[in-house]
């Protein structure tokens, strides 16, 4: 099962991401998707503190994906699995956060998932990848919005 974990630094304080991480409208503002296709979720809150069992679908280009979410343990973990996507399957992920030595937060993002057979050599480069940006965005927004 090809599978990925990611871990990035930021400045920010981990009540700041996950202020970013629990607000589905929030992440086209710092991640790679394009957009939250509000027409395709269920269950998003209103105020951006979307909880389990909300499903927030994501345009990325012309693909929408839905992630359903899992677990919430604020402002420590949220995790959520695949509900549709064209690309993978199965898809189980967790995005950790951590208070840093001296301040900050680490964020570690990890994944595993079921792809076909043609993309099987393809997709765990590409998502390492995707996930890196995502998680690296997260913790730039993250800096940048700190309260002054």
């Amino acid at each position: 099962m090809p599978a990925y974990d990611i871990t990035v630094t930021t400045g920010a304080a981990p009540e700041e991401v996950w202020k970013l991480l629990v607000d589905g409208a929030s992440w086209p503002l710092w991640s790679k998707v394009d957009s939250l296709d509000t027409r395709r979720s269920t269950g998003l809150d209103p105020d951006g503190d979307d909880g389990i069992g909300a499903v927030r679908a994501f345009r990325t280009g012309r693909t929408v994906t839905g992630e359903r979410l899992t677990e919430k343990v604020e402002p420590r973990l949220l995790a959520y699995e695949s509900v549709f996507n064209p690309s993978i399957r199965d898809l189980r992920a967790r995005i950790e956060l951590t208070p840093a030595p001296g301040g900050g937060t680490v964020i570690r993002w990890s994944g595993a998932y079921e792809t076909g057979p043609l993309l099987r050599w393809i997709m765990p480069r590409y998502i390492r990848g995707f996930m890196r940006g995502m998680a690296e965005g997260l913790a730039r927004y993250a800096e940048g919005n700190q309260p002054r």
